[in-house]
């Protein structure tokens, strides 16, 4: 099979969906780059602990538990997270507010680094990630992946999507989309799936003028479990 032309997928999802009307209700925008440039450090890494934590668990008790996560960890505070001794981390994985579980805890101090360590290749994290091209965007999948922990797959482009950066992901209805025609023919976080899938999203972007993040949810809705009452 060849790509689908965008407005198919769209109309598909609009039928899907209710109207058009009713799917650009649910459609949401990425942030403008000076938005997204504007968002502190602490934030992001709160963002990517809660993903990481979420993978495995249900995403509702990892948000039910969340306030206490901002309490435990000092809302996140780089600095001081960077300060923290070894032993110190031990101790918060033992605390009863919080989901136990070590692994997933130590994630935070290796991801304040990575966002600290950013300042040497922008003004901020935020700075990077909102200057990062769009058509390039699984290169800062694998930069969250290779300097990030637990960062991989799908986890830190559902953090960015989450943040407002603009970015596709590979949801397993967008995968399935993509492999029903013949776009992805590999492993879903190999290189190779990543750049036919990019190609994919760029060429749609050219054809619709509209966001990567907003194609991939419409792409999402166009298939897979989403149908409406009509």
């Amino acid at each position: 099979m060849t790509q689908e032309k965008f407005d198919t997928i769209y109309q598909r999802a609009a039928h899907r969906k209710g109207g058009a009307a009713e799917l650009e209700k649910i459609v949401r925008a990425p942030l403008s780059q000076a938005e997204l440039s504007q968002i502190t450090d602490d934030r992001w890494l709160a963002a990517f602990t809660e993903k990481v934590f979420q993978c495995g668990i249900s995403w509702n008790v990892v948000r039910k538990k969340w306030p206490q996560f901002e309490e435990v960890f000092f809302e996140f505070d780089i600095e001081k997270m960077l300060m923290l001794p070894n032993e110190m981390w031990e101790q918060k994985a033992q605390d009863p507010r919080i989901i136990r579980h070590l692994t997933k805890v130590m994630t935070i101090p290796a991801n304040a680094m990575m966002i600290h360590n950013a300042k040497r290749e922008a003004d901020s994290f935020s700075q990077m990630v909102a200057d990062w091209p769009s058509e390039r965007i699984t290169e800062l999948w694998d930069y969250l992946k290779k300097h990030g922990k637990r960062l991989g797959g799908n986890t830190g482009a559902y953090t960015l999507r989450q943040m407002g950066k603009d970015t596709f992901i590979l949801s397993s209805d967008v995968e399935a989309h993509l492999r029903s025609t013949d776009v992805v023919d590999s492993g879903r976080n190999t290189k190779r799936a990543q750049l036919a899938a990019s190609k994919a999203f760029n060429e749609w972007q050219q054809q619709s003028g509209r966001s990567l993040s907003e194609i991939s949810q419409i792409v999402a809705y166009s298939c897979g479990d989403n149908r409406v009452s009509l």
